[in-house]
């Protein structure tokens, strides 16, 4: 094997067989959920007998309730360890996925669809942790954006395998993109259930599910979260502002707008792990952030330009400034994983990282209106995001001390010498 290859499996390849089995779990869950985006919007308008304002509001309403669930659900994850809790999410999205395939009506989509947001809210959150047992310090947040990478494969190949099946245009087998995507979750579950984890678990006693509300009383993890989910503004800004931008405010040709998700797409999954090599404790983690508002600040500003320029210029501001939001969104998922984890307690981990999930589900329901706003102004408008951007990655720095004065939580160095909590 040759040292080029051999240095890039290093870099995309788990260092153990555990971190291999548990990408290959990553890979088979994502697919099915490729399968599940591409179709489902289709399947339910055509044979579920929705009308689009009822699943609109269907899914809303489940997203509602997955959010709602996401720190009680956190707390169990912290009583029965995050391999036990994953392999149950799984489990049971495959069963709401099969129901989602015979479903009839909206009340009873509703239902079933919110089933599967509570267990989808929590996978986030119990991924980090088990990933948190699997990989040491140093090496944790590589294993991160390698699963990350993984999981836009898995998307990608999903997506395209749905499309057949959608053009079929057939009731069994549009019901056969859900149906799959079941299967593909079980199929994950599997080798989940087999890890081998380094250590026997340790129960963690928790008075009430209910009780995971008071970690919102640690204002200074929130106030890391807080921060976080400005900067996953760039999560809105590909789906909805640029694709926006471009067509209604520019003279740039509509049909750049699927090439600049293909950018988006190719650089993360080419990237993520360069990205984020070296973030490997707080501070880096902090500069991580840091690098991602002042990239994102780029893009803003760069959106700025179409405005009346000419269309050469306009569109080469456009793909930089994709360029640039891709940049922003690998140094925010790197930092953000690197910091949520460092200073999350021990004994309340996977709760503490379901609060920093809360952020960014609350950048998903207010994300579309800041966007609204800024479209509304102009090219005042990307500037003055452009300043909430650079404002957001001064803060980067000051939040890691306020995070190591906090008398109630171990600093990162002793929670990383204690014995992990394995699920």
């Amino acid at each position: 094997m040759s040292p080029a290859v051999r240095k890039v499996l290093d870099a995309y390849v788990p260092a153990t067989r555990a971190g291999r089995v548990f990408a290959l779990s990553t890979l088979l869950s994502a697919f099915g959920t490729g399968l599940f985006l591409a179709g489902a919007a289709v399947f339910f308008t055509r044979q579920a007998g929705l009308t689009p304002t009822q699943l609109g509001t269907g899914l809303a309403l489940a997203a509602a309730f997955g959010l709602a669930a996401l720190l009680p659900l956190g707390a169990v994850a912290d009583r029965f360890g995050a391999r036990a809790t994953l392999v149950g999410a799984l489990l049971w999205r495959a069963l709401c996925f099969v129901g989602l395939a015979f479903v009839q009506g909206p009340v009873a989509f509703t239902v079933v669809a919110a089933c599967q947001a509570a267990a989808q809210s929590i996978t986030a959150p119990v991924t980090q942790a088990l990933v948190g047992t699997l990989a040491d310090e140093g090496d944790r947040t590589r294993m991160m954006a390698v699963i990350r990478t993984v999981r836009n494969v898995g998307f990608s190949l999903g997506a395209l395998a749905a499309a057949p099946l959608l053009l079929a245009d057939g009731v069994w087998l549009n019901r056969g993109v859900l149906l799959g995507n079941a299967v593909a979750f079980v199929a994950a579950a599997v080798p989940v259930a087999r890890l081998r984890l380094a250590a026997a678990p340790r129960p963690v006693t928790v008075r009430s599910p209910l009780a995971a509300f008071g970690a919102v009383r640690d204002w200074p993890y929130v106030c890391l979260t807080a921060l976080n989910a400005v900067l996953a503004l760039h999560m809105t800004l590909l789906a909805v502002g640029l694709p926006l931008w471009v067509t209604h405010h520019s003279d740039v040709p509509d049909a750049l707008v699927p090439f600049l998700v293909l950018v988006n797409t190719v650089l993360a999954i080419a990237l993520q792990v360069p990205f984020a090599r070296g973030v490997t404790e707080p501070r880096s983690g902090a500069r991580a952030l840091r690098r991602a508002g002042l990239a994102l600040a780029v893009c803003a500003a760069l959106l700025a330009v179409p405005a009346g320029a000419a269309p050469a210029v306009a569109i080469g501001a456009v793909i930089l400034s994709c360029v640039a939001l891709t940049a922003g969104e690998l140094w925010q998922a790197a930092g953000g994983w690197e910091l949520s984890y460092a200073y999350a307690p021990e004994d309340r981990r996977t709760t503490y990282l379901s609060l920093f999930g809360l952020g960014t589900s609350a950048q998903d329901m207010a994300g579309p209106l800041v966007v609204a706003l800024v479209l509304g102004v102009g090219s005042a408008g990307w500037l003055a995001l452009a300043v909430v951007f650079v404002a957001a990655a001064l803060l980067a720095g000051p939040v890691v001390p306020l995070l190591e004065r906090r008398p109630s939580t171990p600093a990162p160095a002793e929670a990383a010498s204690a014995a992990p909590t394995p699920g």
